[in-house]
C-alpha cells in the first residue's frame, strides 16, 4: 500500500472484540443492583450513547447524580469483568488485521476500555504486532473519545489524519474521527442500531471485511 497508505484506527469493544453479549449481561446485572428493569439488546442499541450518563438519563428519566453514576459504573465493570473471558475476536478480525499489515497498511487501536486491562487482552489474542500503537482509557470512564483521538494520532507521528479512517461501532467513533480530521466507517455488530448509526452521516457496514474495504476507498 506504500508510504502514504490509509491508516486504520480500530475501536476495541463491540468492534474487534465481540463482547456485546457480555455487555448486555453486565448491564442487566448492574441494573438489578440499582432497581432498574432489564433491557433487551435491541433496546440497548437504540438507547446507548456517550457520554454514558446520558444512557442512564434515558432509562431513568433524569440524569444520575455523581454518586449514583459511580455506583452504576462500578457495578457494570465488576459484572463485565466476570463475563468478558467468554468473549473472543469478531469473526475474521485476526485475518483482516494480518492481511492489512501484510499488504503494507498501518493500523492502531484506540479504546475507551481501561488501558491496563486492554493491553493484556490484545496481547492474549496474539494480534499486538499488527498495530503501531494500542491506547486505552487512562482517565475516568464514561466519556467520549474525541480528545483521546487527537492525542492518539499525534502520538503516531507520521500518520496523516486526512488519510486515517476510524472503524468503530458507535456514533462517538465518528464524532471523534471528525474532531481529529479523520474519516469513519461504522459497524452494526456492536452497541448501536443501524438507525442510530445513520445519524453520524458516515458509511455503515455489517461486517469488518466490508469496513476495511470501504475504509481503503475512503482515504484513497
Amino acid at each position: 500500500m506504500g508510504e502514504h497508505a490509509t491508516h486504520l484506527v480500530w475501536d476495541w469493544n463491540g468492534t474487534l472484540f465481540h463482547d456485546i453479549d457480555a455487555v448486555i449481561g453486565a448491564t442487566n446485572a448492574a441494573f438489578a443492583e440499582i432497581g432498574l428493569e432489564p433491557i433487551t439488546l435491541e433496546r440497548y442499541r437504540e438507547l446507548y450513547r456517550v457520554p454514558v450518563p446520558l444512557f442512564y438519563e434515558h432509562l431513568m428519566g433524569r440524569m444520575p447524580t455523581d454518586a449514583e453514576w459511580l455506583v452504576m459504573d462500578a457495578a457494570f465493570h465488576r459484572h463485565y469483568s466476570d463475563r468478558r473471558g467468554h468473549c473472543g475476536l469478531t469473526d475474521g478480525a485476526d485475518t483482516l488485521l494480518a492481511g492489512w499489515r501484510a499488504a503494507g497498511g498501518s493500523q492502531s487501536i484506540l479504546s475507551m476500555f481501561g488501558h491496563d486491562e486492554l493491553i493484556p487482552l490484545v496481547r492474549g489474542f496474539g494480534i499486538e504486532p499488527h498495530f503501531l500503537r494500542v491506547d486505552g482509557r487512562k482517565g475516568p470512564s464514561g466519556g467520549g473519545k474525541s480528545e483521546d483521538m487527537v492525542r492518539h494520532l499525534a502520538a503516531l507521528g507520521s500518520v496523516d489524519p486526512g488519510r486515517t479512517v476510524v472503524i468503530g461501532d458507535a456514533v462517538d467513533d465518528a464524532v471523534a474521527a471528525r474532531h481529529a480530521g479523520a474519516r469513519a466507517v461504522l459497524y452494526t455488530g456492536g452497541s448501536h442500531s443501524r438507525d442510530r448509526l445513520r445519524a453520524a452521516g458516515v458509511p455503515i457496514v455489517d461486517t469488518l471485511a466490508e469496513a476495511v474495504e470501504v475504509a481503503g476507498n475512503l482515504a484513497a
